[in-house]
């Protein structure tokens, strides 16, 4: 004996959800891209749509969205300005986007003493002593008055104890001026 075999009904997927499946993943991919208006106008789409779900992950990352496109930019006047903006960040402990600015301004500018001894300072505070040193030593090496002021900066109290610093800081006086070799002169 056979049995009859009756084909499943397919279930008929609603237009509406597919289309809301395709704006929001269109939203997501323009999002990752940092195309902010183009993924909320994808998003808003979803918000339309038969899935509460969909509509509701659509939702937070329209917000997203928002607060990137309402961010104030930040345009600095001078490097000065700009450097000034990275202490501040390093001051309020915000010491990952504070490294990212002072980075950007290394770029702009290597050899700028106060770039290089804010980036020492940020690396002593977050306990990078070997980049701490060697960023501290280029910085003096093109303003050496620098070791005055790392001699009582408070930022640098992890390198206190630590005899590299010592010998940064109080250099032995007869190295930093040796004396050309005179050469003989022939009678």
């Amino acid at each position: 004996m056979a049995l009859k075999v009756t084909p499943k009904k397919q279930a008929t997927e609603d237009p509406r959800h597919t289309q809301a499946v395709q704006n929001y993943e269109s939203g997501l991919r323009a999002l990752q891209e940092h195309k902010f208006e183009k993924a909320k106008g994808h998003l808003q789409k979803v918000l339309s749509g038969p899935n509460k779900s969909l509509v509701d992950r659509a939702q937070v990352h329209i917000i997203t969205c928002e607060k990137h496109l309402n961010a104030p930019s930040l345009q600095f006047k001078s490097v000065e300005e700009h450097y000034d903006y990275a202490a501040s960040l390093v001051n309020s402990g915000d010491y990952v986007t504070a490294r990212e600015h002072l980075d950007a301004l290394l770029k702009q500018n290597p050899k700028s003493e106060y770039v290089l001894y804010g980036l020492a300072a940020l690396h002593c505070l977050t306990g990078h002593v070997e980049e701490s040193l060697k960023t501290l030593n280029d910085a003096i090496q093109v303003k050496p008055a620098l070791r005055f002021q790392a001699r009582n900066d408070t930022d640098f109290q992890n390198l206190a104890e630590d005899p590299r610093f010592t010998e940064l800081l109080y250099p032995d006086p007869g190295v930093e001026a040796e004396p050309e070799e005179e050469e003989a002169s022939a009678y």
